[in-house]
Formats: structure tokens, sequence, C-alpha cells
């Protein structure tokens, strides 16, 4: 999946908008439920370094709430690592460049929507 194709996505299955907060990082959005205006995901520019993987330059990534325990069984898949930016213990970022299935982005999206609706 693509950032564009994620965007579109969340814009038809979960009716939110990207949000552009930081000027200067004009790449980075994030998305947000209307009703209680949490955060359900965050996207970003990350430099490879800091996400330990080879090579140079930036991957986009984005981050889901997940929890502990879906967290650690999703670790294992292509393109899932833990948060960058965000509580690695309730977060992980996914990698948008084709090595994640799309599959698993649509769950990873739908289930931090849900920890992050509130009651």
């Amino acid at each position: 999946m693509t950032k564009d194709e994620l965007i579109a996505y969340v814009q038809k299955d979960y009716n939110a908008e990207p949000e552009y907060l930081w000027q200067a990082y004009p790449n980075a959005f994030i998305l947000r439920h209307q009703s209680n205006r949490k955060w359900f995901a965050v996207a970003m520019d990350v430099q490879r370094s800091k996400l330990h993987l080879p090579g140079e330059g930036v991957v986009f990534v984005v981050d889901f709430k997940c929890g502990p325990l879906l967290g650690g069984s999703y670790l294992g898949k292509p393109g899932v690592l833990p948060a960058y930016h965000m509580n690695k213990t309730h977060w992980i970022s996914v990698l948008l460049n084709g090595s994640c299935d799309d599959e698993t982005i649509r769950e990873l999206l739908m289930i931090s929507y849900d920890l992050t609706k509130g009651k």
C-alpha cells in the first residue's frame, strides 16, 4: 500500500482526512477520530538508520496503536517494526514501501481505530 492508497482508504472507510500539523515536515500527517480527536495513525518520512534498516535515505512509515500482545505478534511480519516516535509498547510502525501486505495494513488500521475510539 502506498501513502496515497492509505489516504484514499481512510477517507472512504473511516471518513478521516490527513492532518498535516508540522510545517517543517510537509509529508508527515496524522489521522484522528472526528468525535474525540484522538490519533489513530501518524505517518512520516524516517531515516532508514533510525529504524536500523540497511542503506541510506528515508522510508515512509505509518504508526498504528496496537497494544503489547497484538503488537508482538505483528512484529515478525515483513515491513512491521517497533514504533518510531511513539510508545514502543503500544504502537508499531509499518513501512509503506510494499514490504507489508495490504491486508495487514488494513487490519492494523482497524485495530488502531478501535483502540482509540473511546467509550
